[in-house]
């Protein structure tokens, strides 16, 4: 039985259900749990000691919605001024570029850049199959998660409403429900580990409204409940998918879900931002997620998400990224503060506070991925942890509420020192990747999906769009 002690913090925020925080103390590690957490010293033998003097030491952060093959299409000249529909519709000639090695590839990229803000645990949002792409490309995010010892629970996305149909993408990148269906089976029985502690369990996650049938979105709830899977998809992100709703099916984004079976415990939805008062409620009763993409939200001015609202009426809220083409940075702390921010711009009552956010970022975050092992430092958890040395300049004068200072101000550095199962996965020399190489082999593969996709749609995706 392998012990660790870290010793001494500056800080320590525990998430537990009392928010208890305290200075100095301790946190013990035993194979990969933490065994006790407190502001008292302990004298026992210890296998290894980590010395935290200076650090604030938080619940590992756990992100909830990403795109991670969009690190490959950040700022494309042509899209860095549209909104979500146009910006969706240009994208896709990209994306349709992508290959296994870009899926691994920007993972690994993704996966990296959110260990250095201090996410120990991530979703993804996979929904792209090209027909001339493999079709186990949700595979290869898995295997470069584990490479970087990466506590990881991707969705198996999917799209089945093309153009032709009346859908927003192209023909050649959605799948048949009996394909779609398959490959779910075969995901979930390869991989899906429902066990405490597990590194990999999978969700499912039709892509939105505008791009799925609603027999794949009843057959995926059904799927998920008979065999206790989370569900995901997009949610009242934007006014044009509340239009598209109302013509195509009669209802608004919340009410097209209940019809469909889909508000309820086990889902969580991406951005909410358009909801009236009677659906946050309702959305409060059924037990339903949503994550929180405020950086997104800003970038294609879908609108500012009524956070304090939805937290009031009991919904569980989470925090994510998002994809690298609407970010576009996979940072979660920059994420923390851009919600706290944004909802300033709120009325007062309306306002979210650092330990607000903090808390969604790594409790909300835990349930709405249907887990109870991670988001908080307390016996039993895993030992999933976040250490920062507070010492840098642009913490300076910030020392009077060392927690807050995680969120109100910006770092310059990455996390100090990053642990998954009681493992040291990032400390002060970095990661074990190297960065040098997978950044060469990143900018390589973003400019072949960019000059095939020109060469193919004679489209200029290096014109400033409007």
């Amino acid at each position: 039985m392998k012990t660790l002690l870290i010793n001494n913090p500056l800080y320590v925020a525990t998430m537990n259900d009392e928010g208890s925080e305290f200075s100095g103390g301790h946190i013990l590690i035993q194979d990969g749990v933490i065994k006790s957490c407190g502001p008292e010293q302990i004298d026992i033998q210890i296998d290894e000691v980590i010395d935290a003097t200076g650090m604030v030491i938080t619940p590992g952060f756990i992100n909830t919605h990403h795109h991670l093959y969009q690190t490959l299409t950040r700022n494309i000249p042509l899209m860095q001024n549209q909104p979500l529909f146009p910006w969706l519709k240009n994208h896709y000639e990209v994306w349709r570029e992508v290959t296994t090695e870009a899926i691994q590839v920007s993972t690994r990229t993704g996966l990296l850049e959110l260990m250095n803000s201090g996410v120990t645990c991530s979703s993804d949002h996979l929904y792209l199959f090209p027909a001339q792409a493999s079709s186990e490309l949700i595979d290869a995010e898995i295997e470069a998660a584990k490479e970087l010892g990466f506590r990881f629970q991707p969705t198996r996305g999917s799209m089945s409403l093309g153009k032709s149909n009346g859908g927003l993408p192209p023909d050649d990148v959605v799948q048949t429900e009996a394909e779609i269906q398959a490959d779910t089976e075969r995901l979930v029985k390869k991989y899906h580990d429902a066990s405490p502690g597990a590194m990999t369990r999978i969700s499912l996650a039709p892509c939105s409204p505008f791009s799925v049938t609603a027999e794949l979105m009843r057959q995926t709830a059904d799927y998920a409940r008979d065999n206790e899977l989370q569900i995901h998809t997009h949610l009242a992100e934007t006014l044009d998918e509340e239009a598209f709703c109302l013509e195509t099916s009669g209802f608004r984004p919340v009410g097209l879900m209940q019809e469909l079976g889909w508000l309820t415990q086990n889902s969580w939805y991406a951005h909410a931002v358009h909801l009236n008062d009677s659906e946050i409620v309702q959305m409060g009763k059924q037990g339903v997620g949503i994550s929180h993409c405020p950086s997104s939200n800003m970038r294609l001015g879908s609108g500012i998400a009524k956070i304090r609202q939805l937290l009031d009426a009991g919904v569980n809220v989470s925090l994510g990224v998002d994809g690298s083409a609407s970010n576009d940075s996979c940072d979660m702390l920059l994420e923390m503060r851009n919600a706290m921010l944004i909802s300033r711009l709120l009325e007062e009552q309306y306002w979210l506070t650092a330990r607000d956010v903090l808390r969604i970022a790594t409790r909300g975050g835990a349930a709405v991925l249907g887990r109870n092992d991670i988001g908080e430092l307390s016996p039993g958890k895993q030992a999933d942890l976040a250490c920062f040395d507070m010492s840098g300049l642009s913490q300076a004068g910030s020392l009077s509420d060392p927690l807050a200072a995680l969120v109100f101000t910006t770092r310059i550095k990455p996390v100090d020192r990053l642990l998954i199962q009681g493992k040291t996965v990032i400390d002060q020399n970095g990661s074990t990747m190297n960065e040098s190489d997978l950044i060469m082999d990143h900018n390589r593969i973003a400019q072949e999906m960019l000059n095939r996709a020109q060469k193919r749609t004679g489209i200029n995706f290096l014109e400033a769009g409007q």
